[in-house]
């Protein structure tokens, strides 16, 4: 996990909407099965496009601000920002490969 952030409440201004590269926030909560099984994904793609995007996780019972303020209803939700703004949302469990093409297009 050495390459996912985990982000909160009072850290995601800065190291999502202000960060350089596009951001992948994973929001999640330790109870949710298909989180679990979303996590090793998320972390395998954090590995392989190091320095074209940042990985972050948010745990939504932690963090409600956040989760409230971009209206996370269902988790896991994979969130991608580019320049301070959401540009793209899936909601569910996803495989690898779907989640690679997203950050293909995003970082385009």
């Amino acid at each position: 996990m050495a390459n996912v952030l985990n982000v909160t409440d009072a850290t995601f201004k800065d190291e999502v909407l202000g960060a350089g590269l596009p951001v992948l926030v994973d929001f999640w909560a330790p109870w949710c099965g298909p989180c679990k099984m979303v996590g090793p994904i998320v972390e395998t793609l954090a590995a392989e496009n190091e320095g074209k995007i940042l990985v972050a996780k948010l745990n939504v019972d932690d963090n409600k601000n956040v989760a409230t303020e971009y209206g996370i209803r269902g988790i896991p939700t994979l969130a991608f920002f580019k320049d301070g703004q959401e540009v793209k949302r899936i909601v569910g469990a996803q495989g690898k490969p779907q989640l690679q093409k997203v950050i293909d297009e995003i970082i385009g």
